[in-house]
C-alpha cells in the first residue's frame, strides 16, 4: 500500500428507523455518534457524523468532510445547486475552510463533481484526487460539455436563483491533479483515507475507507439508501458492480456514507453492504423477468422508467437520465443471461 503524505427501482428488502430531524445550527455541533444498539441508523440532515466527519448538503445530494489533525479533506462534489447549502453550513458549523487542502473524486457522474470548480476556485493549494479513468473523463471536452448541461438542468429543477458561471461551477478541462488507485493511502494527520478500486457504477469508481473511525465512503458504488430501501446502481457495468460489492463486504463499517440520501449508522451501516449484494441480485432477477415478458430491451427499459416515477416520484434522477440508467443496466444484465450481444464502447453510457 502506498502512502501518500500531505500536511432503478429499488427492492425494498429491509426497513429502517427514521431519525427526527434538527434544526437548529447548535445541535449540528453536537457529536452524533452512535453504537448499533442506537435506533436511528439512517440520517439525512447535514450535521456532525461523529469525530472527524460532516456531512454537507441536501438530502437527495451531499459531500462530506473529513478533519484530520494536518488538513482536511472534502470527499465527493455533490451537485451545483446544493453550492449556497454547503457554504452557509460551512459558516454555521464554524468550519475552518483554511484547512481543507484535500479533494477526492470519487467517481466522475455530473452529479458528484458539480463544487470542484467552486472549492478549486475558492481554497488555496487544493490538492484534488480522481482514478486514472476519472481524469480521462474530466479532461475530455464533450464529456465536459454534458457534465455542465446536466448540472445546468438540475439548477432549473430546483428554481436555483443563480446559474453555473456566476458561482464558479462551470467545468472546464484544464483542471489537473493527483491520480489514485488500489492501495493508496492519503494521511490527514491521524486520519488515513484509504483508496479501493470499486468498478461497476462506472469504469471510474472509487471508494474510501477510514479504518481509525471504521466509515466508507462508497459513492453510488454501495448502493442508494433511498426510503426504506436501497437501490443498487452497476450502470456502467452490473457484474462489476456486484463484485465491487463483494469487495467492499469486508470491510468493518461503522458509517456507511453515501452521496444521494445521507448516511448509515450502527447496525444497519455494519450490514448495509451485504443487503446491497442481496437487493442487487433481487435487481438482476427483476430485469431479466421483465425482459422475458416485453420481448426487447427498449421497452424493458421504458417499463423499468415507468414503475420507477410510479412508484418513487421524489427520487431526483430526471426521466431522461432515468432512461440512460436503466438502458445501460438492462443491456449488461441482458447480455449475461445469453440474450443480445455486447455493447461496444461507443454504446455504453457515461452515466
Amino acid at each position: 500500500m502506498s502512502v501518500i503524505m500531505v500536511s432503478v427501482p429499488p427492492v425494498l428488502s429491509y426497513r429502517h428507523n427514521s431519525c427526527g430531524k434538527r434544526s437548529a445550527a447548535s445541535d449540528h455541533h453536537q457529536e452524533t455518534e452512535r453504537s448499533s444498539s442506537d435506533v436511528c441508523m439512517r440520517n439525512r440532515t447535514p450535521g456532525k457524523i461523529c469525530e472527524h466527519v460532516w456531512y454537507l448538503g441536501r438530502e437527495e445530494s451531499g459531500i462530506y468532510l473529513v478533519e484530520g489533525s494536518t488538513c482536511s479533506m472534502v470527499i465527493s462534489g455533490g451537485m451545483s445547486y446544493i453550492a449556497p447549502d454547503v457554504l452557509t453550513q460551512l459558516r454555521e458549523f464554524a468550519i475552518n475552510e483554511k484547512k481543507i487542502h484535500q479533494l477526492l473524486i470519487l467517481h466522475s457522474h455530473f452529479d458528484h463533481v458539480g463544487l470542484v470548480p467552486l472549492f478549486n476556485k475558492r481554497l488555496e493549494d487544493l490538492t484534488v484526487y480522481a482514478s486514472r479513468h476519472a481524469w480521462e473523463a474530466l479532461h475530455d471536452a464533450a464529456k465536459i460539455q454534458h457534465i455542465n448541461a446536466l448540472n445546468a438542468m438540475g439548477m432549473k429543477q430546483v428554481n436555483a436563483p443563480f446559474d453555473l458561471a456566476q458561482h464558479d461551477l462551470l467545468w472546464h478541462t484544464d483542471l489537473e491533479g493527483i491520480t489514485v488507485s488500489e492501495g493508496d493511502c492519503i494521511d490527514l494527520g491521524g486520519i488515513h483515507v484509504e483508496i479501493l478500486e470499486t468498478p461497476g457504477h462506472s469504469e471510474c469508481s472509487i471508494s474510501a475507507y477510514i479504518p481509525q473511525i471504521k466509515a466508507l465512503f462508497p459513492s453510488d458504488s454501495g448502493g442508494i439508501p433511498f426510503k426504506d430501501g436501497i437501490i443498487p446502481s452497476g450502470n456502467w457495468n452490473y457484474t462489476e458492480f456486484q463484485n465491487s460489492l463483494r469487495k467492499l463486504n469486508s470491510l468493518d463499517v461503522e458509517y456507511l456514507c453515501a452521496d444521494h440520501y445521507g448516511y448509515v449508522t450502527g447496525a444497519e451501516a455494519h450490514g448495509f453492504i451485504s443487503r446491497t449484494i442481496q437487493t442487487s441480485e433481487q435487481f438482476c432477477t427483476m430485469i431479466q423477468a421483465v425482459y422475458r415478458r416485453a420481448g426487447s430491451v427498449e421497452k424493458t427499459v421504458n417499463r423499468m422508467i415507468r414503475y420507477t416515477l410510479a412508484l418513487h416520484k421524489e427520487y431526483f434522477l430526471s426521466p431522461d437520465i432515468l432512461y440512460e440508467v436503466y438502458l445501460s443496466m438492462v443491456q449488461h444484465i441482458i447480455c449475461e443471461m445469453g440474450a443480445g450481444g455486447p455493447r461496444s464502447t461507443a454504446e455504453q453510457s457515461t452515466l
